[in-house]
């Protein structure tokens, strides 16, 4: 009798457990719907606010828009999701959009990520980004990245340095 209680008290936690799952994403839906209106209007202010959202979902989907719609101005606000967030891959998000913004202004923390980072994943697409903006500036930090603990982090150096070799030779030069 005694597992039968329990069992169906397990079953009442779980119900309240999907219940409320059931709410979080129906207000999670809810909010992507109002972020895609605020898309259309091209609102870095709302996005850079959301950026710092108590959902990760919601952080990454911001940072992925500001990087499509944003400029300079909104280099700062990545910068900080890149350095202080505490999900993995809402600050992975954060070093791929720094590179698809493509200035100059995100290296710092781009590098600060590369050298600092716990996550193998961040520290990979940092480097990745540092070569995609193209700076010589970031060659120092990559060439210290090729010594990194991690494989991939290695090889993500390899391919940066060799887009800052490409830039150089080919003096394009990106934002």
């Amino acid at each position: 009798m005694k597992r039968i209680r329990r069992i169906k008290s397990q079953n009442k936690n779980n119900r309240y457990n999907l219940n409320k799952n059931s709410k979080e994403n129906y207000d999670r839906l809810k909010l992507i719907e109002e972020m895609e209106t605020e898309f259309n209007n091209k609102n870095t202010e709302y996005f850079n606010n959301l950026a710092f959202h108590h959902d990760p979902v919601i952080r990454t989907r911001a940072i992925c828009i500001i990087a499509e719609i944003g400029g300079e101005e909104d280099v700062s606000t990545i910068s900080k999701v890149l350095t202080k967030d505490i999900d993995d891959l809402v600050r992975h998000e954060a070093a791929f959009s720094l590179g698809q913004l493509g200035f100059t202004s995100g290296i710092k923390a781009l590098s600060d990520a590369v050298k600092n980072d716990s996550s193998l994943f961040v520290r990979h697409e940092a480097a990745v980004a540092l070569g995609v903006i193209g700076s010589e500036d970031a060659r120092g930090i990559l060439i210290d990245a090729l010594n990194d603990s991690n494989e991939e982090v290695k090889k993500s150096a390899i391919v940066a340095l060799a887009n800052l070799d490409y830039i150089f030779r080919s003096k394009k030069i990106n934002k």
